[in-house]
């Protein structure tokens, strides 16, 4: 198994240019879904164990809307979404056009437009790993959870069994005006799907 925690500075700061490129591509594809400027940004990315997942996210017993999908291709893996229960409210709110505030239930529609916002994630940001590495990866059809963290964890982790015991944690920060919403983006590769990812990058697993 690939301790992926043994990353170079030169490789993390690799996965950052995607994080940062992905970030472009989503808020351009946000904006013009939704007419009006989404801006985002990338503050950090880094490598947790899976287990370190709910520290990140306040404790497993927050509640959080959980968007999970597959990737599918070269280097197979999986992506889940994490927001905090009152982000993911404000960001349908912001999504919808409603009054920051209004959404306290999600509807059908709000599901959607949460299921909706993973997609445009995930394609983002697997579209700027598929430009820097002419890798195929395709983003599966995303289900979502609104639940406590560890609920929603467990179920993940039961799918992936061992399959991935690391994540690349993606720290997904959505403006709209003043209005500011933080997720979290994780993109867990199956093993050997790393090393696949910093090869085509150009970047060997010591770093050179």
């Amino acid at each position: 198994m690939e301790d992926i925690t043994a990353l170079s500075g030169v490789q993390m700061d690799a996965l950052r240019e995607i994080g940062n490129i992905g970030a472009g591509n989503a808020a351009t594809a946000l904006s013009q879904l939704l007419n009006k400027r989404i801006d985002m940004t990338v503050p950090r990315v880094s490598v947790l164990p899976l287990d370190e997942v709910p520290d990140v996210l306040g404790g497993p017993e927050n509640i959080v809307a959980g968007i999970f999908l597959r990737v599918l291709g070269n280097a197979p893996g999986s992506v889940m979404f994490m927001l905090p229960r009152n982000s993911a409210l404000i960001l349908v709110d912001m999504l919808l056009g409603k009054e920051i505030g209004a959404t306290k239930i999600l509807n059908d529609i709000d599901q959607s437009a949460l299921k909706e916002i993973g997609n445009i994630l995930a394609g983002s940001y697997l579209n700027a790993l598929s430009m820097l590495t002419n890798l195929t990866l395709l983003p599966s059809v995303p289900a979502l959870a609104f639940d406590m963290l560890g609920a929603i964890l467990s179920v993940v982790l039961a799918e992936l069994g061992q399959v991935g015991d690391y994540a690349l944690v993606i720290e997904t920060e959505f403006a709209e005006a003043n209005k500011e919403v933080k997720g979290h983006f994780f993109l867990i590769p199956d093993p050997g799907s790393l090393s696949i990812i910093l090869k085509a990058i150009g970047v060997n697993e010591d770093g050179e």
